[in-house]
């Protein structure tokens, strides 16, 4: 028996019905299951590769500094500072676009962040300063989809721990290999494994700047996505994603990435804020469902040790708060915006090899190296990072659109549910439903019976013999090959 097999085993075994006395929510319950990998999903997956993503994160340390205040100084030697790693950015997405016949959409969303305007980060950029955002658009193949975006990024800006003592002074190395070379590996290692493939939904790849100032550049291009009435349903944020490899660390695990997600929505207004503390449904924000889809994807592509599978087993380790304390990252600036996005974190960080000065101890000292070097950076693991962002990504831009308008009738007092909603728009003829549920304790979804559409494109109304104050219901929509969308709360 296998991994998978023993996990369903185990799931049925809690849902079989031992007693009389068993919870309306059990009797006929199907245990939810890690969904069946997509094929060319996973050949793609296989083509990531640890030495491309290290070649990647050497030739941005090797710009010397990416602090984003040096794109307005004259005297950088050749090839250093953060415009030149702008340009080579640039030029790895166009070069992916040239190997596709063209398939990408290169941008520079180029902008100057002026003090003189305030804001949360004006004290850390002493004068007008041109920032400089790098995507590059996939356009979904079906037209009635294409609208639809999921978006996965990395900062490549950097800093060292000058920067402390007065945030005008740009000298000295800071490499950034961890923070965040790692993240803009991903985004462009997606690039490169995503653009050989065709999706309905379309898929963005984003290298950010100015992340270290205060995250301005991602709040510019979230601000850009809301005002050009972009579609956005997922962002990933790759932050900080090199497994640390500091001699004689022995905590941490190469084995799962943290992805965390934000309860309430910051972009709830007053009322929606009242209802969700009202309904209890402060863990089911649109950004926590679509940590719980990440989670679903690992466990349908990178199962646990036993499987049959080309890669080592990986996980999505949920932290059910924003970002780590006292600190923040891109994805808060989609939130700040109405989007659904998370952070991916490695396990442990080491920080040492964050925002320091390179510093080489004398020899035979103990005293540990400073800086963020390559050499602390596991080439391996931010490709099982990389392939994780690459299976959601993929699985997202190929399920259909999320339910629209889910809602739950709360109007009468009984111990039955009925449940409302809508279908995608664009949804394929083919495509059905999965109704979940889950215990209030419990923090993934547990429960699955499938909904068959009521005709093509007809809302949805259904009725199930479950009390709805014992636990928490969702939707997700299906397509015929089983890649599932992150599940709507009513």
């Amino acid at each position: 028996m296998n991994c998978r097999q023993h996990w369903m085993l185990c799931a049925w075994l809690l849902a079989a019905p031992f007693c009389l006395s068993q919870p309306d929510f059990l009797r006929n319950a199907t245990p939810v299951s890690p969904p069946m990998p997509d094929p060319a999903i996973a050949r793609a997956l296989q083509t990531i590769d640890p030495a491309r993503i290290g070649e990647t994160i050497d030739t941005l340390v090797n710009f010397g500094t990416r602090n984003a205040l040096t794109s307005m100084e004259t005297d950088l030697p050749p090839g250093q500072g953060v415009e030149a790693a702008a340009d080579w950015i640039e030029a790895q997405f166009n070069q992916v676009s040239a190997q596709c016949s063209g398939c990408l959409e290169v941008k520079r969303d180029t902008f100057i962040a002026d003090p003189a305007a305030g804001g949360p980060w004006s004290r850390r950029v002493p004068r007008p300063t041109r920032m400089t955002n790098i995507y590059a658009i996939l356009r979904g193949a079906d037209p009635s989809q294409a609208k639809r975006m999921v978006l996965v990024t990395g900062h490549y800006d950097s800093i060292d721990s000058n920067v402390f003592k007065s945030w005008s002074d740009t000298s000295g190395a800071a490499p950034g290999a961890n923070d965040d070379a790692s993240g803009v590996a991903v985004s462009l290692e997606c690039a490169r494994v995503l653009s050989k493939l065709h999706f309905p939904a379309s898929i963005v790849f984003v290298a950010v700047d100015g992340e270290e100032e205060g995250l301005i550049g991602s709040a510019h291009l979230a601000h850009l996505a809301r005002e050009q009435g972009w579609q956005l349903e997922a962002v990933l944020n790759n932050d900080i994603v090199g497994g640390n490899t500091t001699p004689g660390d022995a905590l941490q695990l190469k084995d799962r990435v943290r992805v965390f997600s934000e309860g309430v929505p910051v972009a709830a207004t007053d009322e929606e804020s009242r209802r969700i503390r009202a309904l209890g449904e402060e863990n089911d924000s649109p950004s926590r469902e679509l940590a719980r889809a990440i989670a679903d994807t690992a466990r349908g592509y990178f199962p646990a040790s036993g499987d049959a599978a080309p890669w080592d087993a990986f996980s999505a380790f949920l932290v059910f708060r924003p970002d780590r304390y006292g600190r923040g990252g891109d994805h808060s600036s989609f939130n700040h915006e109405g989007f659904a996005a998370v952070r991916f974190t490695e396990w442990r960080e080491d920080y040492n090899h964050q925002h320091q000065n390179v510093v080489y101890p004398p020899a035979g000292s103990s005293a540990p190296i400073l800086g963020d070097l390559p050499q602390f950076v596991d080439f391996k693991y931010v490709a099982s990072v990389a392939r994780l962002n690459a299976a959601t990504l993929a699985t997202l831009a190929s399920a259909p659109g999320e339910p629209q308008k889910v809602a739950m009738e709360t109007g009468r007092q009984e111990t039955t549910t009925t449940l409302h909603w809508d279908a995608p728009e664009g949804a394929p003829a083919t495509m059905h439903y999965e109704l979940l549920w889950r215990e209030t304790t419990s923090p993934d979804w547990q429960y699955v019976e499938t909904v068959q559409p009521q005709g093509p494109g007809s809302p949805i109304g259904i009725t199930r013999p479950i009390s709805k104050d014992n636990v928490v219901f969702g939707v997700r929509a299906v397509d015929a090959a089983g890649h599932r969308s992150p599940a709507v709360a009513p």
